[in-house]
């Protein structure tokens, strides 16, 4: 026979797991077996988040539409040229362009005229709204290797001496994220 120890748990919490328990699974040792199971093979944090959620998702896709829908408005009234460059931003599928590089929008035109400054300033944030939006992405990715990293670190009592923190990762892992990184910073 099985033996049982008692967890001390808030009324509410213990309410919420026992109806989700319920639901899913037939005992509740079973339903926090397998949440365990599931945060430890996956190798993930229950304070990360996984992303965007439903509401940020169409957030994003209702202001590229906005976007795309101005863009085709500026086609219509000024040609095709700063259109294709907008667009090509907005997607980020432009090819990556070195500092001091001519601005696609720029390219044929005179920049005496009041529409060319308008143009390369909006170019300008374009490209900085985009470098912005990679570093936050790298940023995010950072944080979550970081995350998982110190979930592997342990802390060991020796019978000697003071305790100590070990990595639990295999090498061959810990040499992929150490040349991950010097890439990344390179």
């Amino acid at each position: 026979m099985d033996t049982f120890r008692t967890i001390r748990v808030k009324i509410e919490t213990a309410t919420k797991f026992q109806k989700f328990s319920r639901k899913f699974f037939k005992t509740h040792s079973e339903a926090l077996q397998t949440m365990l199971d599931f945060f430890f093979y996956n190798e993930i944090s229950p304070k990360e988040s996984f992303g965007p959620t439903g509401r940020t998702l169409e957030n994003l896709i209702k202001k590229r539409f906005n976007g795309m829908a101005a863009m085709m408005k500026e086609m219509e009234t000024h040609g095709v040229l700063p259109t294709k460059a907008m667009m090509e931003l907005l997607f980020e599928h432009s090819p990556q362009k070195k500092r001091g590089q001519a601005l696609p929008l720029m390219k044929g035109r005179q920049n005496n005229s009041e529409k060319d400054i308008f143009f390369k300033k909006v170019e300008e944030a374009i490209v900085i709204e985009k470098e912005n939006t990679s570093l936050k992405r790298d940023l995010r990715q950072n944080r979550a290797a970081f995350i998982a990293l110190l979930n592997k670190v342990q802390l060991v009592k020796g019978s000697f001496g003071k305790p100590r923190l070990q990595l639990n990762m295999a090498p061959e892992n810990f040499e992929k994220l150490n040349s991950r990184l010097e890439e990344e910073f390179d």
